[in-house]
């Protein structure tokens, strides 16, 4: 066990999430103002992972989520069966006027020297609702769950998401699950739902329970409050600023066995350097630097996420898990949309210094 993580050899479930399902709206190149039509993509950080677990790797995976009784919900609970995740809803109806609604994400692709934009529409959200005691925790693991994971972006909706947060991992720990927490921090949602400096103190109450974190140095810095580094990266490729920061992430969070992220150095909208970094018990590991032809950006971060979490719940040596990871998220960008299209023969071909010749 060189990454240090005690993982279930096998469960009912391989992998279940708590978040915020959201459909992104999408006009392609063309900016929101200008747009005369656009692209639906089922989304949400917690969900992308069970997806794309489920979807290219081929493991049991589920999401507990809020479901709102109309037809954008139908529209998202379809999407969630045809990637193959199991859904655990609790269900809202809607009045036909106000909601609750399933939260929409605008998001053109920008390209070349345009960047994208990105803004939101998140007024009464029904995953914002959401509270300790509406998922039933016991019968989702009943037949054994072996991961558990959450994020920054759901942790932040309202006061009550971070108790659902909490309230699911310990559950998961006790039925053997290794729990995971991506920072994702997002200080206008933080203000949005009452208070930023909260926000370390909630975040402190969930990572408290988590044995993997995935987050750059500005989510260890703005979510953890941990002081920056003493090491200034001479590149956006650096890794040495962000493995500074170990240190005080583990001294502050003692059972955290992995800390990983992604690097990333965006040449333009449509090109990006692109590698990976993990502190795995003790030792670190770096993914090589791809130059990446990005046709749709977001997701990368969860396509990275899930592929060493894929690697890892798939007995991988802590070095090929970042790199599973690494590689699934630069083909995620290759593809429409937040979800993989991936297979997993790609993903370790990738990995090994496969190329984009034609397969015949």
């Amino acid at each position: 066990m060189k990454h240090g993580l005690d993982i279930r050899p096998s469960g009912a479930m391989d992998f279940v999430s708590v978040g915020a399902l959201v459909h992104r709206l999408d006009p392609g190149i063309i900016p929101f103002r200008k747009a005369a039509e656009c692209k639906i993509h089922v989304s949400g950080g917690e969900f992308n992972c069970a997806a794309n677990l489920a979807d290219c790797f081929g493991l049991k995976t589920g999401i507990a989520t809020a479901m709102v009784d109309y037809p954008l919900g139908d529209l998202i609970a379809e999407r969630v069966r045809a990637m193959g995740v199991t859904p655990f809803f609790k269900r809202f109806e809607h009045d036909g006027v106000r909601g609750p609604n399933m939260a929409a994400v605008y998001s053109d692709r920008g390209h070349g020297a345009r960047a994208p934009v990105v803004f939101y529409n998140r007024s009464n959200e029904a995953a914002a609702r959401l509270k300790a005691g509406d998922f039933k925790w016991n019968e989702i693991f009943k037949g054994g769950v072996r991961w558990f994971h959450s994020g920054g972006i759901f942790a932040a909706l309202s006061e009550t998401t971070a108790d659902v947060i909490i309230e699911g991992m310990q559950a998961a720990k006790a039925a053997g699950a290794v729990i995971s927490y991506d920072l994702n921090y997002r200080e206008k949602l933080w203000k949005a739902s009452g208070d930023v400096k909260r926000s370390l103190d909630v975040v402190k109450r969930i990572v408290k329970n988590v044995d993997v974190l995935v987050g750059n140095e500005e989510d260890l810095q703005k979510g953890l409050g941990i002081p920056g580094p003493e090491v200034a990266a001479k590149s956006k490729l650096d890794p040495s600023a962000f493995f500074g920061m170990i240190d005080t992430v583990i001294k502050q969070h003692p059972q955290v066995k992995i800390v990983a992220t992604t690097l990333r150095d965006v040449h333009s909208s449509s090109r990006h350097g692109w590698s990976a970094v993990a502190w795995i018990n003790g030792k670190t590991y770096s993914a090589p630097t791809a130059e990446l032809d990005i046709y749709d950006r977001v997701g990368g971060g969860d396509g990275f996420a899930s592929g060493l979490f894929y690697g890892l719940l798939s007995g991988e040596s802590p070095d090929n898990a970042v790199r599973l990871g690494w590689a699934h998220g630069a083909l995620l960008t290759t593809f429409p949309g937040d979800t993989t299209m991936a297979t997993v023969d790609q993903v370790r071909a990738f990995a090994q210094g496969g190329s984009a010749r034609i397969q015949r």
